[in-house]
């Protein structure tokens, strides 16, 4: 077994996310990836360079351990963390067989599971607060922190999830806990932890949990955290992907990844379509662009390491390689396969921990030991194919791109910068000198990055 990935699997939202206050999708970044999965629009004040001191409006020392995104509304910067009352054993990056000393492990020591929010302008702390105190009840990868799920927020609430301690909880913009609920926690493969984040959508949040005890899917009322509905899901395999709400034209859906298969719900819980052939471990999260839903898994041990493009209105099994096996010339990586429901399908190009992005037409994919590749969106017809982006210890933020660049976060802190559009080109190289593996914020000309000890806010001339 190689490596493990967690900063990607993080909550992702519809297009159409309803909220209490007017807000544009460069205004306001209230999930991972924000409301245009990871693709804003030109922005002068944005950031191209940046180091631990170039460029940055304020940085804020971050207590504790956690690989869940920073969210941002207004000027709340919500984050989350579990810092632990002994010493910790720090992480390392890089890519690795999990063995003895990294793979699972219990943790006897205690735990303090926070929230917190730091002004906008200033980075300090307007709040913190604890939601529990103990020793964690599951197993977690040295690589995996126990508060790997990105929150989510509307404007009137923010949502926490921590698959950990089995936890949901709304609190006020202003810190107060509305409500909680338990809904439990179980044990993953390899007892290597959670990290799938909560899904907002209107007045509901959707938790997806794939573990070894029970998998399932619930949804919960935003205002009193009453849940609305559960269903099982035959999940044993490990499952980081956050659930996708996905509308378009023809209905609204939501779109599961799955080790077993890629399911779609009707907001009622009803299975509209299912995919088989994935991979024993899925980490990136759907997401829609162009009128296709994208959903991909690369575990780097697996046969079968797909990408799809989805359309959408499709009904039952849609499979395409549902055993795993590949036949005809899908064995070829650069070859594309499609059906009625697919627009094109890569049987290798699937991604470890790392979500692709779609920048105007094209598709760009990621792979977490250091290679990128670029498709056009639509097609799936190959720009470019396989070039080496050099991280030391290879990629698990997911890629973002503004400006007509493409942003590379490797997994020691260096961001390589690429050039847009049908030609590869690496044009810089930005550091921060420290592991990151949270994918980063961009709201109000300013680029939020989470290394393992700070957070970052980054701007154009460094100032508010």
């Amino acid at each position: 077994m190689k490596g493990m990935i967690f900063g990607s699997a993080v909550a992702m939202l519809g297009m159409a996310l309803l909220a209490p206050t007017t807000a544009t999708a460069t205004d306001q970044w209230p999930q991972f990836r924000g409301l245009t999965t990871g693709a804003v629009a030109d922005d002068p004040a944005l950031p191209d360079t940046w180091s631990e001191t170039e460029n940055v409006a304020w940085s804020a020392d971050i207590a504790g351990l956690s690989w869940g995104c920073p969210v941002v509304w207004g000027d709340h910067v919500f984050i989350t963390t579990a810092i632990n009352e002994a010493d910790e054993d720090k992480p390392i990056a890089g890519l690795y067989d999990p063995g003895d000393h990294q793979g699972g492990r219990k943790v006897q020591s205690s735990h303090r599971w926070m929230v917190m929010d730091l002004d906008f302008n200033t980075g300090e702390i307007r709040w913190s607060r604890e939601l529990h105190r103990g020793v964690p009840p599951i197993s977690r990868h040295l690589k995996n922190s126990f508060a790997s799920e990105t929150p989510v927020t509307d404007g009137e609430r923010v949502y926490v999830y921590l698959g950990s301690i089995g936890l949901v909880a709304a609190l006020s913009m202003d810190g107060e806990e509305i409500w909680r609920k338990d809904i439990g926690a179980f044990e993953t493969m390899g007892a290597w932890g959670s990290a799938a984040s909560p899904t907002l959508w209107k007045d509901r949040l959707y938790i997806v949990n794939d573990n070894q005890t029970k998998s399932f899917m619930a949804v919960f009322d935003t205002a009193t955290g009453e849940e609305v509905w559960r269903v099982d899901r035959e999940e044993r395999g490990q499952n980081w992907a956050t659930p996708f709400i996905w509308e378009h034209e023809q209905r609204t859906e939501i779109v599961t990844s799955g080790s077993g298969a890629v399911r779609s719900y009707t907001l009622d819980g009803e299975v509209l379509w299912q995919l088989k052939g994935t991979s024993l471990i899925c980490t990136p999260s759907p997401f829609a662009a162009h009128g296709l839903v994208y959903i991909g898994a690369g575990y780097p041990a697996d046969r079968l390491r797909p990408l799809y493009a989805i359309r959408a209105g499709a009904s039952g099994d849609i499979s395409l390689w549902p055993d795993g096996k590949l036949t005809g010339s899908a064995r070829v990586p650069g070859d594309r396969a499609t059906s009625d429901s697919i627009a094109w399908a890569y049987p290798l190009l699937g991604t470890y921990g790392t979500t692709p992005v779609v920048y105007g037409d094209y598709l760009y994919t990621l792979l977490d030991r250091g290679f990128l590749f670029c498709h056009d969106a639509r097609t799936g017809e190959e720009i470019y194919g396989r070039q080496r982006v050099r991280a030391r210890h290879g990629y698990t933020a997911s890629p973002w791109a503004y400006n007509g660049k493409i942003f590379l976060l490797g997994e020691e802190g260096e961001t390589l910068v690429i050039q847009a559009g049908p030609e590869f080109k690496i044009l810089r190289t930005n550091s921060l000198n420290e592991m990151a593996l949270a994918t980063p914020a961009i709201a109000r000309g300013s680029l939020f990055i989470r290394t393992q000890s700070r957070l970052y806010r980054i701007t154009q001339k460094g100032t508010s």
